[in-house]
């Protein structure tokens, strides 16, 4: 036990070792590292400063509007079709963003269908509108699919009390914006901040939009310091930039993370007739249901119609015909890969925290104690990558070997990560191995620690206890840890595109690719595929809210 909680201590530091090796190439950096710096400085570093930080504040108050807006609809009022919106505000999570950008730019653009129609019907001319690919339009789909981190954290912050406190300050003599503003906003202010503050993450880790809309941010400079310019202590830098303001916005994640701690006053059927949502009715309902409405329907149901208009024009029309042999391929490739990946992270998680919960309970003498301080060092590691873009990841995989190449090239190291499988993988186990040890945690905190207890006492060994007990109890938090960490693997598209072994191109990287050459009507086939498997995590995540409401059965 304590040798392998010491070698998956060490395995958990290996996935450590990208972010190491873009913050360690400031130590070796000489004259002309900070030469390029000053160069960067003086000629991109502030357009993709600004671009950035427009993009992070102007999205920051878009997904707070949309995403407490709509959680404060449905959990405080009752109106019509709130049932329904409780689920429906979730499926955006399913439509990547550059996706939005592809559908979008395909139907607003100057020879898209709308502009077409209306040129055709009312006889004007010219551009209707200016070029859709702007950073305004990609700060409408940023949060378009994004909000939803901001409503669920909320959502669930205020279906704790938020419903019995606003009655409670009703019998007080309290307005309703008094209501609002002293009782509802401070419960949902640490929610709020850090879903926007997860939401700003995947805002600044997005190659896709960024590229395909033609914008000079952090994550579109890495790339081209990298494979454009060749240049990489620019990228190592302008990495290391990224990763400290990610870290920053970690940092608020966590901190407001801890403030979430409510206790639960959950109603018994026969209490919960004391505190209802408020009806609303008129012209109040009406507004309720298009603040749910119009996000639903921009961010998932509008984007989906127009991708199988677009798959139906590909199919009708095109000499070709849809390339369904290519398309089983990429499928075929990205299956496998989400796959091996989703296995892979739910092994080591389940490994992790099966030792973490062991060390903790059986902990004796110093080197337990190594182990377990190891341990938990460890789980904080994994915790980490999920806030690492997939640039930063490419970047910190590929720094280190480049300088391996050159000090040592007679050991070949470089030639198995680079281009290969085994490279990709340790990439997707960075990102995601903190989805799938978040799952398996929520699981074993169900485990009552008394069944440990009267395993250990009838003579059980820890791997029995794991194998007979753990296990068959963990089975639902683990199929829901690979589902999660496939979905999200399916849709990566940064680090994908980087470190892909050639000629396994996966539905992302074929779908962002053909847009990028105009073939919007070809990226329709694998933009959807892309979408029905992210439907997965939105109904588990739907699911889990219908258990968890008042007077639901799990």
């Amino acid at each position: 036990m304590r040798f392998l909680s010491l070698v998956t201590a060490l395995l958990c530091g290996a996935l450590s070792l990208p972010v190491l090796g873009v913050l360690g190439s400031w130590l070796g950096a000489d004259a002309q590292a900070w030469a390029t710096l000053a160069h960067q400085w003086s000629t991109v570093l502030p357009g993709y400063a600004l671009n950035s930080a427009v993009l992070v504040v102007a999205v920051a108050l878009g997904v707070t509007l949309l995403g407490a807006g709509a959680a404060a609809a449905v959990t405080l009022f009752d109106f019509p079709g709130r049932r329904i919106f409780e689920w429906a505000m979730l499926l955006p999570l399913a439509m990547p963003a550059y996706v939005l950008a592809y559908v979008y730019t395909d139907a607003l653009q100057f020879s898209g269908p709308l502009q077409m129609g209306l040129r055709a019907t009312w006889g004007w001319e010219g551009a209707l509108w200016p070029d859709v690919r702007s950073l305004g339009a990609a700060i409408v789909l940023f949060t378009l699919a994004l909000y939803p981190y901001v409503y669920l954290l909320t959502r669930a912050a205020l279906a704790e009390r938020g419903v019995q406190m606003m009655e409670a300050a009703r019998l007080l003599g309290a307005g309703f914006w008094r209501r609002v503003t002293e009782v509802a906003l401070p419960l949902a202010r640490p929610a709020i901040v850090a879903g926007v503050a997860l939401a700003l993450m995947e805002t600044l880790a997005d190659y896709g939009v960024s590229a395909f809309f033609g914008l000079d941010t952090f994550s579109t400079g890495i790339y081209k310091a990298w494979l454009a310019m060749n240049d990489r202590p620019a990228a190592a830098q302008l990495a290391s930039l990224l990763l400290m303001v990610v870290g920053l916005l970690l940092w608020m994640e966590r901190r407001a993370q801890a403030r979430l701690r409510f206790a639960s006053t959950r109603p018994g059927p026969a209490g919960s007739q004391d505190a209802r949502p408020m009806v609303l009715r008129g012209w109040r309902a009406a507004l309720a249901c298009a603040s749910c409405a119009v996000p639903v329907l921009l961010g998932f149901g509008l984007p989906v119609v127009l991708l199988v208009r677009l798959l139906w024009q590909e199919a009708r029309y095109s000499e070709l015909g849809l390339p369904l042999a290519a398309f089983g391929g990429w499928a075929w490739t990205s299956f496998s890969l989400a796959a091996w990946a989703g296995l892979m992270a739910t092994a080591l998680a389940l490994l992790l925290a099966f030792l973490q919960r062991m060390n903790h309970r059986t902990a004796q003498g110093m080197v337990d104690h190594v182990a377990q301080r190891g341990l938990r060092i460890s789980g904080r590691v994994l915790s980490l990558g999920y806030a690492v873009p997939g640039g930063v990841i490419a970047v910190g995989i590929l720094l280190p070997l480049a300088g391996l190449q050159a000090a040592a090239p007679q050991w070949g190291v470089p030639a198995l990560f680079t281009g290969t499988v085994l490279g990709l993988m340790m990439a997707y186990l960075v990102r995601f191995s903190a989805v799938a040890l978040q799952a398996v945690e929520s699981g074993y905190a169900r485990v009552p620690a008394a069944v440990d207890d009267t395993a250990r006492m009838l003579g059980a060994s820890p791997w029995r206890l794991l194998r007979e007990l753990h296990l068959p109890l963990l089975r639902r938090s683990a199929l829901a840890a690979l589902l999660l960490v496939f979905v999200d693997v399916m849709k990566e598209l940064p680090a994908t595109l980087v470190l892909r072994p050639f000629n396994a191109d996966t539905l992302a990287v074929v779908a962002f690719n053909l847009a990028r050459d105009e073939r919007l009507g070809e990226a329709a086939l694998p933009s959807l595929a892309i979408v029905l498997v992210g439907l997965i995590p939105v109904v588990l995540l739907s699911r889990a809210l219908r258990a968890d409401a008042p007077g639901q059965a799990p």
